[in-house]
């Protein structure tokens, strides 16, 4: 856990439409304010990867995700509350309820509630925010803070100090309605 005054320093950072790596379940991931479309277009020059496909948000508690997830049928939102926190990415349909340069050319966004303690203690107080595996395309993903600082020298507002949570593979991502894998664990 990190401490209060640290938590507030990365909110502001994240408020202010800053850029942050931090410690996820299995990688580390690069993450913004979903809201701040200047954030996210950094976080994907910074990766080198094209708006049109999208990015996962992730959340510390899936009531963050209410604004998406107050009208599915109650068998999709068990399947969702039976997954989480976890490492389970649903894509779900986002009704035009989420900016294109979070969903790029989807019809649903994916979305993910963190088992990670730290970045629940982030979404606290920040709500969900982008999370995407902190590497440039092509490149593996970082595991340790080492690898960051390779990758993105000078690029990032702050780095969330944390270890990793102990996951081999990144989280499987489904599809909601269809239930398709489309990334295997």
């Amino acid at each position: 856990m990190l401490a209060n005054w640290r938590i507030r320093q990365v909110e502001r950072v994240l408020h202010a439409g800053g850029v942050i790596a931090y410690p996820t379940e299995a990688v580390w991931g690069l993450g913004c304010n979903p809201w701040k479309a200047d954030a996210v277009e950094r976080v994907l020059s910074i990766k080198q990867r094209p708006v049109e496909k999208g990015l996962i948000l992730v959340a510390g508690d899936i009531d963050e995700f209410d604004f998406l997830l107050w009208d599915l049928p109650d068998g999709q939102l068990a399947k969702l509350r039976l997954s989480w926190p976890g490492p389970n990415t649903w894509l779900v349909p986002h009704k035009g309820r989420l900016p294109a340069w979070v969903t790029g050319q989807h019809d649903t966004v994916a979305i993910r509630v963190s088992a990670h303690p730290l970045v629940q203690q982030l979404c606290a107080v920040t709500g969900p925010l982008i999370s995407t595996s902190a590497n440039p395309a092509g490149r593996p993903p970082a595991r340790n803070r080492l690898r960051i600082e390779q990758y993105f020298r000078g690029e990032l507002d702050a780095v969330v100090p944390g270890a990793l949570g102990g996951q081999r593979n990144p989280s499987i991502i489904r599809d909601l309605l269809t239930e398709q894998i489309i990334r295997p664990a």
